[in-house]
């Protein structure tokens, strides 16, 4: 019986990445992301699954970013009973990000019954801070470069992939296929992150294409950052930058502290970590000593370079505070979360600055800003964007065109079918076609929903 590869997300779009695969009557779900960006994009997660989640045996998670993991409390809500299988680091970050989002969605249904703002009466949920940390209990810790089992007769290898603390590729073999699931891959060069694993053999190679079709500058992100935030606390502005909790937020306090070690911004410029999720991963690093470049001294000069904030009233009394200041918030593509409130507080201001530090994926927030928008919407309201906008375009986590294409050099033998995921169309078919044209193998970028054999 043939394997198939249906692509239930992540297809046309950098978020909710969920690939099904099926064999004999057994599933097994290769990551299980949330929807984000556009309105019609956001609603693919209230519409059911086409497989009832009482029959997915296993899910396996390639890392914690929520468009990978963040459907998970979901599926376990609607009857999924199979372990979750990902690395120590991915399962440590799942439950501080899944319960959060949960949490989060909760705080969004309440202010909208607050204030009438949905068309829903009442606006719900998607799923609860509790659906959330029930399904912590599904997760099962695995060991790179260990083979498990997740369903009987097949096995699974995690290996690393960079990019974020815990972030693996997985080669499945079942029925004497193997597959190759790039996960999200990081860049060789990284500030932060080890360089990602070279790739095993696989018959079928799933790739991610956020960066496909663009290159990173050969400046590091300290080149762009120190300016940026020199000309901001010299005019005595705040400087609000959407982070990802995980990752980009210890990324750039990395930076910073590398900034003032060296003299390139104020040694007395006084920066805030207002994210518990930020905070708490930060944390983190220091139990996963391995799985990132920083040493004992480093970690200690990222932890000690900012004021962490963790509850609600530090997080407002910011607000009170005359710049020059640094603020690093969640979330990155401003979605959600607490920086909503310190844009929506600091936009109208032309001393202020607002730096952008990564992707920004389309219809959300950080997108319109990079695109030059002059009002944004918060919390129902238009913020009038009079604060400077910067983008910076070597912050990124993800291996740009030649850095995926150098990932796929480095497998030895050539795969019989390369499927290309997770990027916008322009990005994937950039990609395809660098695969197609520059390696000579058999590409292409699956549809959503689409099923296709390995």
């Amino acid at each position: 019986m043939s394997v198939n590869i249906t692509f239930l997300g992540g297809t046309g779009t950098v978020t909710g990445s969920k690939y099904l695969v099926e064999h004999a009557g057994q599933r097994l779900l290769v990551d299980c992301g949330l929807f984000q960006g556009y309105k019609q994009l956001r609603l693919r997660n209230w519409s059911p699954l086409p497989v009832a989640p009482l029959d997915i045996q296993a899910v396996i998670l390639t890392h914690a970013h929520l468009d990978h993991s963040g459907y998970l409390p979901l599926l376990a809500r609607q009857g999924f009973r199979g372990r979750v299988h990902a690395t120590a680091a991915t399962c440590d970050l799942c439950a501080i990000l899944l319960p959060d989002s949960g949490h989060l969605q909760e705080e969004d249904a309440a202010f909208l019954n607050r204030h009438g703002m949905s068309k829903h009466s009442p606006a719900l949920p998607l799923y609860s801070k509790r659906d959330a940390l029930m399904s912590l209990d599904l997760l099962h810790a695995e060991t790179l470069g260990h083979t498990f089992s997740p369903i009987p007769g097949w096995k699974a290898t995690f290996s690393s992939a960079g990019h974020i603390l815990g972030a693996a590729s997985v080669l499945l073999e079942v029925a004497g296929r193997r597959i190759l699931f790039s996960g999200d891959l990081g860049r060789p060069d990284d500030l932060l992150m080890n360089p990602p694993d070279a790739p095993p053999n696989a018959d079928t190679v799933l790739i991610e294409s956020t960066y496909g079709n663009r290159e990173h500058p050969h400046e590091n992100v300290l080149a762009e950052l120190g300016p940026a935030l020199k000309k901001v606390s010299a005019r005595g502005g705040v400087a609000v930058v959407p982070v990802f909790a995980v990752g980009r937020a210890q990324a750039l306090l990395h930076a910073i502290a590398l900034l003032k070690q060296r003299g390139d911004i104020p040694h007395s410029l006084p920066v805030f970590l207002d994210s518990p999720m930020a905070v708490h991963t930060t944390e983190l690093m220091q139990r996963h000593p391995g799985a990132h470049r920083l040493d004992a001294q480093a970690l200690k000069a990222m932890k000690h370079v900012a004021t962490m904030v963790e509850t609600p009233e530090q997080s407002k009394a910011l607000s009170k505070r005359h710049g020059p200041m640094v603020i690093l918030s969640a979330s990155c593509m401003a979605t959600g979360g607490r920086v909503l409130h310190h844009l929506a507080h600091y936009l109208p201001d032309h001393r202020n600055m607002v730096v952008l530090t990564g992707y920004q994926a389309p219809g959300t927030r950080g997108a319109t800003l990079a695109n030059g928008g002059a009002t944004l919407r918060i919390h129902g309201q238009e913020v009038s964007v009079q604060a400077e906008v910067v983008q910076l375009e070597s912050s990124s986590a993800h291996a740009d065109a030649s850095q995926l294409m150098g990932w796929l050099r480095r497998m030895k033998k050539k795969p019989d079918q390369v499927y290309v995921v997770h990027g916008e169309p322009e990005a994937a078919d950039a990609l395809r076609q660098q695969i197609d044209h520059g390696l000579g193998w058999r590409a292409m970028v699956p549809e959503h929903n689409s099923t296709w054999p390995t």
